[in-house]
């Protein structure tokens, strides 16, 4: 039987957060859900516990309340654009590693997902964004985790409306309607948030032999999941 999933969850007014913690919330197998934002959410749950912290560099105030939980869905994220490598570290590699090794050293039977992106470089080459991502990845993988996944989506179709708060607002709303044939003629290249909300609680209940999840991954195991529910 699938585990029961305690989770804790980053970046939940973000597209991709915000996703994710709806799918959370109105699934049956998780049955608390931690969230820890800089702003309020907007979501009210009976399993949903809510707290506001500016800063995710300096998380000596809420290590308290970190233990007992199982899962980590680490959705919050920044663009590299108009930001120094320095900056962007900062706020990718460092801040993504210091939240990760208080957890670790908290629940060390933890499952960490991690939301990447598609193009992120293993061997921690390339361009600026996809050398600090394969670090970021790389690091989480060799902390004490019961296991680490990290997640590669290309084009996200979202399923909630966005706000225009949201990074992605201009930019979905103009060109959402090219979802569809992207979909149809590079489907490698497309994800549904629901598909890769439904994969992080998924592979956190029972695995994967995979560790790193590209797109066409991310489609596939949420293809198996989908036929399950249909038998």
């Amino acid at each position: 039987m699938p585990k029961e999933l305690n989770v804790i969850l980053t970046g939940a007014t973000g597209m991709i957060g915000e996703g994710v913690l709806y799918h959370c919330l109105n699934n049956n197998d998780v049955k608390k859900v931690l969230v820890i934002n800089r702003k309020p959410s907007g979501y009210k749950h009976s399993k949903l516990k809510e707290i506001i912290h500016e800063d995710f560099l300096d998380l000596i105030k809420i290590t308290d309340h970190l233990e007992g939980y199982n899962s980590c869905f680490f959705c919050l994220g920044t663009t590299a654009v108009g930001k120094s490598e320095d900056e962007y570290r900062k706020f990718t590699y460092d801040l993504t590693l210091n939240f990760a090794k208080i957890l670790a050293n908290k629940n060390d039977q933890m499952t960490f997902c991690y939301v990447s992106g598609s193009g992120t470089n293993s061997n921690e080459k390339g361009n600026m964004w996809s050398r600090v991502k394969g670090k970021t990845e790389n690091d989480l993988m060799k902390l004490d985790f019961k296991n680490v996944f990290c997640f590669r989506p290309a084009g996200i179709l979202p399923f909630l409306p966005l706000k225009p708060t949201q990074t992605y607002y201009k930019t979905y709303r103009y060109t959402s309607w090219l979802f569809p044939a992207i979909k149809k003629l590079a489907p490698n290249y497309v994800n549904k948030l629901e598909d890769l909300s439904a994969v992080m609680i998924h592979v956190s209940q029972i695995g994967h032999d995979k560790n790193i999840l590209e797109a066409k991954d991310i489609n596939h195991i949420a293809q198996s999941i989908h036929l399950k529910y249909k038998e």
